[in-house]
């Protein structure tokens, strides 16, 4: 659900296929510094609400113009552009002492957890409040989030909701508009576009304040990350006689790749794939992404239905590891209140937006009559956006429903 936005191309029709958009040719000035002349190009705000039906309608609410951005000036936050060099130094020398042993199996699990702590933790979690964890499920996660050093929930927390706000747009922190190095490493080698923080204060961050366990995380990330993140998994290997130096490259290896594994769902996701949900904005469904970040590749799906706790309509546990690992908790009562969507709505939506390359698309002939093109809607970035109407959560599905 998005706000009109000139600057998203209307089609990708494969995986291997570069978008073309009016752009294209600036994304080759520079790998930073690619500028757009708007922030959402948005006068009469549409969003799509359900009738007593289950049938989508267009219900106006609010008008909005916002003029044409200032150029503004790229500032290069240079400790993280060092940093990262020497990181991917280091992750090379790391990447030549891989074998099978010991300390490279304790590794992957170990990145394998913190990979949970991202897409099970932070997104599907807090982001989008997708489903509900008790207090073990939400303390393991805290852990393995920390682990992964990828910020504190708070701050990748409210990253996420921006960037499903204001989507490819100059107030999306890393807007794929400017290219795929910028949205896949580049947005953290410069400082915001002024349009993040501006438009970043409109997202709700109540719920994660008044969470005491993102909150302690916060106060004292500076504290707990070193110890999680570094400090055990470098220290457990020499328990068994593994050198210091090589259990800190196998630990940088671990968090470096861990962390181009995410940066693709920003990068990769928004450039190549299909788009069989909604083919007016970037995001696409990537098999190659879902396989390597956890299940959150079906990104064209999880933008438009962003509380679904699959992130998908898939039941493929091979591709979607968290899934299967969030039902997990959910057998043994520790993940209840599961949402996701039902097959129905999930035709309609298809049949209405999509590209076609759906199999209820192509089995459909009337595709071509049902189908808006460009049609102009709002963002929600998860189950507590206002914007969120009682009357669509009625077609939610809740699985495990707790008692409370």
């Amino acid at each position: 659900m998005a706000p009109n936005n000139s600057l998203v191309p209307t089609a990708v029709e494969k995986e291997n296929t570069v978008v073309k958009d009016d752009h294209s040719n600036e994304a080759n000035i520079g790998l930073l510094n690619r500028k757009n002349k708007n922030v959402l190009n948005s006068n009469d705000q549409i969003k799509q609400d359900l009738d007593q039906n289950g049938n989508e309608i267009e219900v106006q609410y609010e008008n909005q113009l916002i003029n044409d951005e200032e150029e503004y000036k790229i500032e290069y936050a240079w400790f993280n552009i060092i940093g990262f060099i020497f990181l991917h130094y280091a992750l090379i020398i790391g990447i030549t002492k891989i074998k099978i042993d010991p300390l490279h199996v304790f590794t992957f699990i170990f990145g394998m957890f913190t990979g949970f702590g991202i897409t099970a933790g932070a997104h599907r979690l807090w982001a989008h409040g997708s489903y509900k964890a008790n207090l073990g499920l939400r303390l393991f996660l805290t852990f393995w989030q920390t682990a992964a050093f990828q910020n504190s929930i708070y701050e990748w927390t409210r990253d996420h909701r921006v960037h499903h706000k204001f989507t490819d747009t100059n107030a999306d922190p890393h807007n794929a508009s400017r290219g795929f190095f910028f949205s896949h490493i580049g947005w953290l080698m410069c400082k915001k576009h002024p349009d993040v923080k501006k438009f970043g204060k409109k997202v709700d961050l109540s719920d994660l304040k008044r969470d005491p366990i993102v909150m302690f995380q916060h106060k004292y990330y500076l504290i707990l990350m070193p110890i999680c993140c570094f400090l055990i998994p470098i220290f457990i290997p020499t328990l068994w006689g593994v050198s210091f130096i090589n259990s800190t490259y196998a630990c940088i290896l671990r968090w470096v790749i861990v962390l181009h594994f995410t940066w693709l769902v920003n990068s990769y996701a928004h450039i190549w794939g299909n788009k069989p949900y909604n083919e007016n904005i970037k995001p696409t469904d990537s098999y190659t992404v879902s396989m390597l970040a956890f299940g959150e590749g079906w990104h064209n799906y999880h933008h438009v239905f962003p509380y679904d706790y699959k992130t998908s309509e898939h039941g493929k546990y091979w591709c979607n590891y968290t899934t299967g690992f969030l039902e997990f908790c959910a057998k043994i009562g520790w993940a209840t209140d599961l949402k996701t969507v039902s097959a129905e709505v999930i035709r309609k939506r298809v049949l209405r937006t999509g590209d076609g390359s759906h199999s209820i698309s192509q089995n459909n002939s009337q595709q071509s009559t049902q189908k808006k093109k460009n049609e102009r809607e709002e963002f929600i970035w998860g189950w507590q956006d206002n914007l969120l109407t009682e009357n669509e959560k009625k077609y939610v599905t809740v699985v495990n429903k707790s008692l409370a």
